[in-house]
């Protein structure tokens, strides 16, 4: 028996489980592949899901039921154990150190996979020669863009785009395209800004392959995404493909960006009532920010979800009802400022469910999800996650 899951006869039952716990409704989740899915093959492109959310090889199993096929990982420990399960084609999405890509080539030499590497500097660039010295694999290397000011990568007009192409190649390494991420998507609220913002993602990335291709650079794999883009693209001609990875779960910050309905969200954490402060309408459960994660990311949406919205053990939400607070092991339960709203009874010893500001964070809190499906009780199974870098 399982430290954290009890039986009721043969069956694993979510009223038994130790508490936090992590949840992940597998209806949800299917429900969010298959919808990403059917976009990029609308659009003619190859979907390589980044599974730095996920963590799992259960998760990745549902994504590509029929085997292993292109992914992207945010760690040299994702690629690892991706390999170890059969995948092969990779893309490392995450700047290159070299003791990072050393670790990686190192694994493609063990094993034969490709891990592609991401750099955005001349320095970076030179230093891909002694990764190749050091391991005896030539590495294949994307550009990182810079196609809205989020954060690293170049824009597709600096003059040191095409310098670093050069220093990838006379490094002894392979240019095999560049790559975006739209990152500031997720402060977005509207279709006609999200429709814009997968435009100019588009328009930036193809800019910059055709200046390297203009100088003799081949750059066979054009690729861009961010979940918001990735759902909101209406045209990506001359993209090869998209990534995308909180959409397999989503979370509140896609909510209120307008990506995802509450009821797409798969993963929460299950919570018990542990205490009350009637004087102060509070009401105390044993899921502080050591389960939750400390993702603020709806404080400056036009909602604030303060650590998360509640929800029954169902998984049914309690209309107004969020973690206001969050200490290490306690999370406070009030009602969201300014609602009319009562809080409904919460004995000591009942159970909620908490959703996630920010799924990639919460369930980097936890080893494992206990699967579930809807409002059942049962738990389907336990699958196991990948942490650690």
């Amino acid at each position: 028996m399982e430290r954290n899951e009890k039986t009721c006869g043969a069956v694993k039952a979510i009223d038994v489980l130790v508490t936090p716990s992590l949840l992940l409704d597998r209806g949800r989740l299917e429900r969010n592949i298959q919808r990403l899915a059917e976009h990029a093959k609308k659009l003619g492109v190859v979907l390589r899901p980044h599974m730095k959310t996920a963590k799992s090889i259960d998760v990745a199993r549902h994504v590509f039921p029929h085997g292993p096929g292109p992914i992207t990982v945010s760690t040299v420990a994702e690629a690892e154990y991706f390999a170890g399960h059969g995948f092969r084609d990779m893309t490392y999405a995450v700047g290159m150190s070299t003791a990072s890509a050393i670790r990686a080539m190192a694994l493609c030499r063990r094993t034969g996979v490709d891990v592609k590497l991401l750099l955005d500097t001349v320095e970076q660039a030179d230093a891909l020669a002694d990764v190749r010295a050091a391991t005896g694999v030539t590495p294949s290397v994307f550009i990182e863009l810079d196609c809205d000011d989020h954060r690293g990568g170049l824009k597709p007009d600096d003059p040191k785009l095409v310098e670093v192409a050069g220093r990838i190649v006379t490094a002894g390494a392979n240019l095999v395209g560049v790559l975006a991420h739209a990152g500031e998507s997720y402060g977005l609220s509207t279709l006609d800004a999200l429709v814009t913002a997968a435009e100019n993602e588009r328009l930036a990335t193809v800019r910059a392959a055709e200046i390297l291709r203009a100088r003799g650079h081949a750059c066979p794999i054009v690729s861009l995404g961010s979940t918001p883009t990735a759902h909101f693209a209406e045209n990506l001609e001359g993209i090869t493909e998209l990534r995308a990875g909180a959409y397999m779960f989503f979370d509140l910050v896609q909510h209120g960006v307008g990506v995802c309905d509450i009821d797409d969200i798969a993963v929460s954490v299950l919570a018990t009532v542990i205490g009350a402060k009637p004087e102060k309408r509070w009401v105390l459960v044993d899921a502080g920010w050591m389960a939750l994660s400390r993702d603020r990311g709806t404080a400056n949406q036009q909602v604030d979800q303060g650590y998360g919205v509640v929800c029954d053990e169902k998984g049914r939400v309690l209309e107004d009802v969020i973690v206001s607070q969050a200490s290490q092991e306690h999370g406070i339960l009030t009602i969201r400022s300014g609602s009319g709203k009562s809080m409904p009874e919460l004995p000591i010893g009942s159970r909620v469910r908490i959703l996630p500001n920010h799924a990639c964070a919460m369930a980097g809190q936890h080893d494992f999800y206990s699967v579930v499906d809807g409002e059942s009780p049962v738990i389907e199974a336990r699958w196991e996650r990948i942490r650690g870098w």
